[in-house]
């Protein structure tokens, strides 16, 4: 069993310390290069896994304490992201940020809304019009269930104060939330993290 060093949330790590586990999880945990089909049917030559983060341990702890880092300077009451990929963000965002100090609460937007019972798009608490709320998602790539995110919690009436993703794939996603005029913050970018890796396979002794 792999073995994982996780501080104690009273001792905040530093910014660059805190980054560069995270970027080190990333090279060795969701990247992967081979030949794979991407959901949009394109073929690609790596993939990267996000959930492989977000979903473990150290890695959710160390996104949000970086995520409530990034949102220390503006005034934001909640987060929201696109069901499945902002759901483990959302949640870790939301239980780190109450020993903050800045309690947040959690949005999750769906595909589409319910079709049975309160026929729900956004689940969640009820907010405050003009309700100030990030946007978080883990790989943001054409951008889409982002788009879809922010038009959802506009329609109900809040306001997109930032958007913050773990990793910009530089496909064109970024951008395009960006030329709409929203601050978009990736931790990461793809080709941060393919350099990682293309360093970490030089320096490997050949056998």
């Amino acid at each position: 069993m792999a073995a994982y060093l996780c501080r104690p949330y009273s001792e905040k790590p530093l910014e660059e310390d805190n980054r560069s586990r995270l970027l080190e999880l990333l090279r060795t945990l969701a990247y992967q290069e081979g030949e794979f089909t991407l959901r949009s049917g394109e073929k690609s030559r790596f993939y990267l896994d996000g959930k492989q983060i977000t979903m473990r341990a150290e890695g959710s702890y160390l996104l949000a304490q970086e995520i409530l880092r990034r949102l220390e300077d503006i005034d934001v009451v909640a987060v929201a992201g696109p069901t499945l990929g902002a759901d483990p963000i959302v949640g870790a965002v939301c239980a780190l940020s109450y020993p903050a100090g800045k309690p947040l609460d959690a949005l999750i937007v769906r595909k589409e809304a319910k079709d049975h019972g309160t026929g729900r798009l956004i689940e969640g608490p009820e907010l405050p019009p003009g309700s100030p709320v990030a946007i978080v998602e883990d790989v943001v790539t054409r951008g889409g269930m982002v788009q879809h995110s922010i038009r959802a919690i506009e329609a109900a009436g809040y306001h997109v104060a930032r958007v913050i993703c773990l990793v910009d794939r530089q496909a064109g996603g970024v951008d395009e939330i960006a030329a709409s005029g929203y601050t978009v913050d990736p931790i990461f970018t793809l080709r941060e993290i393919v350099q990682a890796y293309s360093s970490s396979q030089a320096s490997e002794p050949s056998l």
